[in-house]
């Protein structure tokens, strides 16, 4: 059976977000080394191998904003759609202290191969998603608590945004205002990396975009999944508003 690299919910939604989840799953799949990296199960499950939580609050928000939501069905391990298809971190070899045995000796056909068959096709989901359409951009994401021999990290959210921050303001000012803990302006992560899924979606079109992460041990649970994208979703539509969009 061929590998389906990508799912959409909600296709027929016409509301105006598209909704991304780069990091959706863990998955290997069966044509990538046998569908295994080498690395144990509780390292595939852990946040190298997918953004926890992530994929639920994307589709719960996809629910409730009327968008629709394009998501990976492969370990940012396997490629990361995040990254721009020359960027060297493209196929990590070693991420948060674990070395990835799968892609130690990475010929360029299988570098290649993985480019063609998940990377490209999921790319042009998300672009034929919001062909034609006045849309903004919103990528879903989640973020350890901690990474190894770091500090804790402590905001409970992080709102990410390049030189284009119409949403990322009055959304940071509607969080702050909403939450006790600290929220993240371009924190824990910078909101551009030349060439990443929201520069090739959202900054080069010109789309109005924001990258949201959740921190992980919030969202690991379908509860939290739920409770966060109830709390998000009112606040993206009026900071959506507010920017006259």
């Amino acid at each position: 059976m061929t590998h389906i690299p990508y799912f959409i919910d909600g296709a027929d939604r016409n509301g105006p977000w598209v909704i991304t989840c780069d990091h959706a799953t863990n998955l290997v799949p069966p044509h990538v080394n046998g569908g295994t990296l080498g690395l144990p199960d509780a390292e595939m499950d852990r946040h190298i191998a997918i953004d926890i939580g992530a994929l639920g609050v994307a589709r719960a928000l996809g629910v409730l904003l009327k968008a629709p939501v394009v998501s990976a069905n492969f370990s940012r391990l396997v490629i990361d759609p995040n990254r721009g298809a020359d960027d060297p971190t493209l196929i990590p070899q070693l991420y948060d202290g674990t070395i990835i045995p799968g892609n130690r000796i990475l010929p360029e056909e299988e570098r290649q191969r993985r480019i063609d068959t998940l990377y490209a096709p999921y790319h042009n989901a998300i672009a034929c998603t919001a062909a034609g359409r006045e849309v903004c951009f919103l990528a879903m994401h989640s973020f350890t608590p901690q990474l190894v021999g770091r500090p804790p990290r402590p905001w409970e959210i992080g709102v990410l945004s390049a030189q284009d921050r119409r949403i990322a303001d009055p959304l940071i000012q509607r969080l702050t205002a909403d939450l006790t803990s600290p929220v993240g302006d371009n924190a824990p992560y910078a909101g551009f990396f030349p060439g990443d899924a929201m520069s090739q979606h959202a900054h080069i079109p010109g789309r109005p975009n924001v990258i949201l992460e959740l921190r992980q041990d919030l969202i690991a649970q379908a509860e939290g999944q739920q409770e966060w994208a109830a709390r998000l979703a009112p606040h993206l539509d009026a900071a959506r508003l507010q920017a006259n969009l």
